[in-house]
C-alpha cells in the first residue's frame, strides 16, 4: 500500500508510513522493550497513586523513550523508527500504568482497608476480569458514531504529535517543543496546562461545561453557603445525565439519532458493532459480578434474589460507568472515574446491600472506565499514525495489534501486583480514594440522600438532552462538578476565550498550527507532572 500525502488534524502536512502488514506487538524489537516499559509503567503507577493519589499519563513518556531508543545504533532498536512500533510501547506502557495502578491496585486495596485480605484474590480476579472487558469494549466500540475515531480524546493527540515530531523534526517538532516549554512551565508553577491545551482542541460547547462546572464546584460554598457534596448536587446531576447519555447513545445504535458529525463521516465500525459491544459486554460484566458473588460467599450473606440484584445491578453500574467516563475523557481528556464509583456506591447502598456486598460492587466499578479512557486515548494516537482511516484495513490491524499491547500492559501490571501488593498494603500504602470508599460504606446512607439525588438528577437530564450526543453538555458539566479544582476551571475558560479570539482574527489558517501547540501544552504538562510526581514519591518513601 503506497501512502498518500496526508494532513494531520494535529497541524502541518505529514505523509504517514503504510506498510502492507501493521507491526506485531509479538516481534522481538516490540515485545521485549514493552514488558520492560509495562513494568516500568505498573512501578510508576503504583508508586504515586499510593503515595501521592494520582496516576500520571505515561503514553508521551512512552513515546519519547521509544523515539530515543530508536537512535541507538543497534539494528533490532533500529526498527523502533517506525512510528507503528512506537505506538505499540506507548500503548503497552499506558495501559500497564492506568490499568495497573486504577483498575487492579486501587479497587483490591478496598477489600484489605475493608479488613478481608482473604478477599483480596476474590476481589483481584473480579477486577481483572471486569479490566479485560471494559478495554474489550472500547475495542469495540471506537470508530462508532458514538465513539468516533475523529473525536477528540485529547492525550492521545499529544502522543501522536509527540511521535511525529519525533519522525519529522523540522518546524512541527519546534512548535511542539515550544508548546511543551509553555505548558510544562504552566503546570511546574501550578496552572493546568493539559487543560489549557484540551480546550484548543475539543469541543467548544462541552469543554465551557466543563469550565463552568469546574468553577462552581470550586466556589459553591463560598458563594452559597452550601457544601454542594453535602448535598449530592454533582452526584445526582452525573446520575441524570448519564442516564440521558445512555438512552442517547441507544439511540444512535438503533439509528434514530446521530452526532452532527456522524452525518458527514464514514467509520471502521457500525452502530450494529456498538450494539454488540455494549450488549455483550454487559452479559461478560454480570459474568464477572456472579463470580465475584459466589467466590465470596455472597449466598451466604443475601438471598437469592439479592444476589440476582447484585449481578444486576453490577452489571449495569460497571457499563455505564465506562459509558460517562469514556465520554468525559473523549471530550476533555479528564475522567471522573473514581466519583462514578462513589456514586454507584451510594445508590448500592440506598439499595440496601450489605457492607461486604458494597466492597464488591465499589472495587468492581472503580476498575471499569480507566482503562476504557485510556485504551480510548492509545487508539487515537494510533488513528492519526495510521492516517486518520483512510486506510480502513491497516487501520484495523493497527487496532488489533494496540489490543494485544494493551494487553500485555495488563499482564506486567497483573504480575507486579500479585508479587508485591502485600509490601504496599503492609506498609499502609494505598490510593486515598480507596479510604474514601470504606469510609462511606461504614458511615452508611439514608432516605435524605435519595432525595438529593432525585433532586439534581433532574437538571443534568434536561442539560445533556438540550446539549444532544455531540456536545455531551450535562454528562461535562457533572464531571468539572466532580472535581475541586477551580484553578482548572479559570484555565478553561481563559483558554476557551483565546482560541475563540485567535479563530475569529485568523480563522481556519491558525487551526493546524493551534494544534500542534495544544499537543505540546499537553506533553509538557504531563511530563512534569511525571517527574514532580515521581520526585514527591522518592520524598515520601
Amino acid at each position: 500500500m503506497a501512502a498518500d500525502s496526508n494532513s494531520s488534524p494535529v497541524g502541518g502536512e505529514w505523509k504517514p508510513e503504510i506498510p502492507e502488514k501493521h507491526p506485531s506487538v509479538l516481534e522481538p524489537a516490540v515485545l521485549i522493550p514493552g514488558i520492560i516499559l509495562g513494568v516500568l509503567g505498573i512501578i510508576i503507577g503504583a508508586e504515586l497513586i499510593t503515595r501521592v493519589g494520582i496516576t500520571p499519563n505515561t503514553s508521551v513518556i512512552g513515546a519519547i523513550v521509544a523515539i530515543g531508543v530508536a537512535r541507538i545504533p543497534v539494528s533490532i532498536l533500529i526498527r523502533l523508527k517506525s512510528v507503528h512500533r512506537q505506538n505499540l510501547l506507548q500503548t503497552v506502557i499506558s495501559g500497564a500504568t492506568f490499568g495497573g495502578a486504577n483498575g487492579l491496585l486501587l479497587p483490591i486495596g478496598i477489600i484489605w482497608l475493608f479488613g478481608r485480605p482473604d478477599l483480596v484474590p476474590v476481589l483481584f480476579i473480579g477486577v481483572l476480569i471486569g479490566l479485560i472487558v471494559d478495554m474489550s469494549i472500547l475495542y469495540k466500540v471506537y470508530d462508532t458514531p458514538s465513539f468516533p475515531g475523529s473525536g477528540i480524546w485529547p492525550p492521545g493527540v499529544a502522543a501522536a504529535e509527540t511521535i511525529i515530531a519525533g519522525d519529522v523534526g523540522g518546524k512541527r517538532a519546534l512548535t511542539l517543543v515550544a508548546g511543551a516549554v509553555v505548558g510544562g512551565t504552566g503546570s511546574f508553577f501550578g496552572i493546568p496546562m493539559d487543560i489549557f491545551g484540551v480546550c484548543w482542541i475539543g469541543n467548544i460547547w462541552a469543554l465551557t461545561m466543563f469550565g463552568v462546572g469546574l468553577l462552581i464546584r470550586g466556589y459553591g460554598q463560598t458563594l452559597l453557603g452550601v457544601n454542594l457534596t453535602e448535598i449530592y448536587l454533582p452526584h445526582g446531576m452525573m446520575i441524570g445525565a448519564g442516564l440521558v447519555a445512555l438512552v442517547q447513545i441507544t439511540l444512535v445504535t438503533l439509528g434514530k439519532m446521530r452526532a452532527r458529525a456522524a452525518d458527514q463521516e464514514s467509520f471502521t465500525r457500525s452502530g450494529k458493532d456498538l450494539k454488540q459491544g455494549f450488549g455483550r459486554g454487559f452479559g461478560a460484566y454480570a459474568v464477572g459480578a456472579l463470580v465475584l458473588a459466589v467466590l465470596a460467599g455472597l449466598f451466604t450473606e443475601m438471598p437469592l434474589w439479592q444476589i440476582v440484584l447484585f449481578v444486576v445491578f453490577a452489571a449495569v453500574a460497571a457499563e455505564m460507568s465506562e459509558i460517562l467516563v469514556g465520554l468525559s475523557a473523549m471530550h476533555a481528556g479528564w475522567f471522573p472515574a473514581f466519583a462514578t464509583a462513589l456514586i454507584f456506591l451510594v445508590l448500592g447502598m440506598l439499595i440496601g446491600f450489605p457492607p461486604l456486598a458494597l466492597v464488591l460492587l465499589v472495587g468492581y466499578t472503580a476498575s471499569t472506565g480507566p482503562a476504557f479512557a485510556d485504551m480510548g486515548y492509545d487508539l487515537k494516537a494510533g488513528w492519526i499514525l495510521r492516517g486518520e482511516g483512510k486506510y480502513p484495513e491497516f487501520e484495523k490491524q493497527g487496532r488489533l495489534q494496540q489490543y494485544w499491547a494493551e494487553i500485555l500492559g495488563f499482564a506486567c501490571a497483573a504480575v507486579f501486583i500479585l508479587v508485591f501488593y502485600r509490601r504496599y498494603f503492609e506498609a499502609d500504602l494505598f490510593a486515598p480514594v480507596s479510604r474514601v470508599y470504606v469510609a462511606t460504606i461504614q458511615a452508611g446512607t439514608s432516605p435524605e440522600v435519595l432525595r438529593w439525588l432525585l433532586i439534581w438528577c433532574i437538571p443534568g437530564a434536561v442539560i445533556q438532552a438540550i446539549g444532544g450526543p455531540s456536545r455531551q453538555m450535562g454528562v461535562l458539566l457533572s464531571t468539572g462538578l466532580l472535581i475541586f479544582n477551580p484553578t482548572a476551571g479559570w484555565t478553561a475558560i481563559v483558554a476557551l476565550t483565546i482560541r475563540a479570539i485567535l479563530m475569529r482574527v485568523y480563522g481556519e489558517k491558525l487551526r493546524k498550527p493551534m494544534y500542534v501547540l495544544a499537543g505540546g501544552f499537553i506533553a509538557g504538562s504531563a511530563i512534569v507532572s511525571f517527574l514532580t510526581g515521581t520526585l514527591g514519591a522518592l520524598r515520601r518513601s
